[in-house]
């Protein structure tokens, strides 16, 4: 599914037009960016749980020359999905 179909199903299930549905769309990701940059957690109870995990820098090996090369350290986006929705995909 697209960002276009995800609208369209909103605008359905919510009786939004498609239009407002994409707005709506566009601010609640708009607004879980924010929260993960300034390190907060968001939470969704029965959807899931969006964190930031640091990752250390660590060694890797260049697989074109087999080199051994520093991996930078960098923040990440985690994804833990709630006990319904895991439920809902078995």
């Amino acid at each position: 599914m697209n960002k276009t179909e995800l609208v369209e199903k909103i605008a359905v299930g919510s009786g939004l037009g498609k239009a407002e549905a994409k707005k709506a769309l566009d601010a609640m990701v708009e607004a879980v960016k924010n929260a993960l940059a300034e390190g907060d957690k968001v939470q969704l109870v029965g959807f899931g749980t969006f964190s930031v995990n640091e990752r250390p820098e660590r060694e890797g090996i260049n697989p074109a020359t087999k080199e051994k090369i520093m991996i930078a350290a960098k923040k990440v986006v985690k994804f833990k999905a709630g006990a319904e929705l895991a439920d809902a995909i078995k």
